[in-house]
């Protein structure tokens, strides 16, 4: 199959293009990505070949989108561009709504108009809101976002799911716990976490620090987005989790414990606006009807991902200094 995959430049959809890559060699995939501030090039390094290209560019650019149809033969796509930092939302909301929902209305309606086999719509337990104590969201869960990044994902999930229902394409819906591991831009809590601990600078936490998320490594979760592009039922949802609940200040103390640095360089700040106590993930149906489940514990995935931070170092300081914005202008940078 001739695969687009939209962010592909970012953590998630970087990920996801290297495991297409390694282990699907007879597909083909095309990265389309805007190489807004999260998308790196330095996360495609080392790709080429016949069976790659990038493309810089926007999801909300029609034209652009109907020559790559039309160029690369697309038979299927899997959508991970997005703007997707709750904090950004909060302080500019226009460009998450831009993105999110326009963006994703004119890559659906290009896959309609130009025919698509299988469209993979890739969102967030945020859609949900916050849970309460117990239980865990279903895919059956009330949409309830509490902030602009949130509402415009589960805006982009509706669209999606309308356009399967009123013109039968073919899109399957997978909404995603907390990941984490290698590509993750320094803002998120994990990445930020090691970076400032292991350059002894304070690690800012939210509020009490015991808001819940449920935490899964990235190659879990494109391992889940494979299995819904071969197996998901058109206009279905599939909530992903990886069932390991951790309060934030507990994964804090464990990054801080893998790095043999003090507690002492916990400092907790006001908390968010809107910011949802906790969320989990029922993932049964996808392991009943995409035959998936994560295989990395909570513990062992974040070793890994720790210690990828630590032997990457140059990888996020190039972004902490902003120098990796001139990768892609190197006369030898993939653009094409």
């Amino acid at each position: 199959m001739n695969l687009l995959v939209t962010g592909g430049a970012g953590f998630i959809g970087s990920n996801l293009v290297r495991l297409l890559l390694a282990e699907r060699p007879a597909d083909r995939v095309v990265v389309l990505d805007k190489l807004t501030y999260a998308g790196n090039l330095e996360n495609l390094a080392g790709l080429g070949g016949p069976r790659y290209r990038f493309v810089q560019g926007d999801i909300a650019n029609g034209e652009l989108l109907a020559d790559l149809w039309h160029t690369e033969g697309i038979d299927a796509v899997l959508h991970l561009a997005a703007e997707s930092h709750v904090d950004r939302s909060i302080l500019a909301p226009a460009v998450f709504i831009e993105t999110n929902v326009r963006g994703t209305q004119v890559l659906l309606e290009a896959a309609r108009e130009l025919g698509v086999k299988r469209f993979v719509h890739v969102s967030t337990d945020e859609v949900y809101g916050s849970l309460g104590p117990r239980g865990a969201f279903t895919e059956a869960s009330p949409l309830a976002p509490s902030s602009p990044y949130s509402a415009s994902k589960a805006a982009s999930d509706l669209l999606a799911l309308a356009y399967a229902r009123t013109f039968g394409l073919p899109v399957i819906v997978t909404r995603c716990s907390n990941n984490h591991g290698p590509y993750q831009f320094p803002e998120k809590l994990i990445p930020l976490m090691i970076a400032n601990a292991l350059r002894d600078e304070p690690l800012p936490v939210y509020g009490d620090g015991l808001h819940v998320r449920d935490w899964i490594h990235v190659d879990d979760h494109c391992r889940a987005l494979l299995a819904a592009l071969d197996r998901g039922a058109p206009g279905q949802v599939y909530n992903l989790g990886g069932a390991s609940e951790r309060q934030n200040l507990d994964v804090v103390k464990r990054v801080l414990a893998l790095l043999g640095k003090p507690e002492s360089l916990v400092r907790h700040v006001a908390d968010r606006p809107g910011h949802d106590r906790r969320y989990a993930m029922d993932s049964s149906k996808a392991l009943a009807e995409l035959g998936w489940a994560p295989r990395r514990t909570f513990e062992a995935a974040l070793e890994e991902t720790v210690r990828w931070y630590v032997e990457h170092r140059g990888w996020w300081e190039r972004i902490l200094s902003g120098a990796y914005r001139a990768y892609g202008r190197r006369p030898n940078g993939v653009r094409a």
